[in-house]
């Protein structure tokens, strides 16, 4: 049975979210090319606003449905 890849851009959204969540700046995004970084960098502003209006951890995981 072959394995399916994950959508990158996914990926990129929830490990954008994970790095807004944490505080870290957007400007420690790890990706170059333009077209997915603009997914990485929608991540980390839902992660910057859950992590400004309080939530962290789970809760934080349970407002965002695109973790789900």
């Amino acid at each position: 049975m072959k394995t399916q890849k994950r959508d990158k851009t996914s990926t990129l959204f929830n490990r954008g979210f994970q790095a807004g969540l944490d505080g870290k700046s957007k400007s420690s995004c790890p990706v170059s090319e333009v077209a997915l970084r603009t997914h990485w960098m929608s991540g980390w502003r839902e992660g910057r606003e859950a992590h400004w209006s309080g939530q962290s951890g789970v809760s934080a995981i349970q407002a965002n449905p695109s973790l789900h």
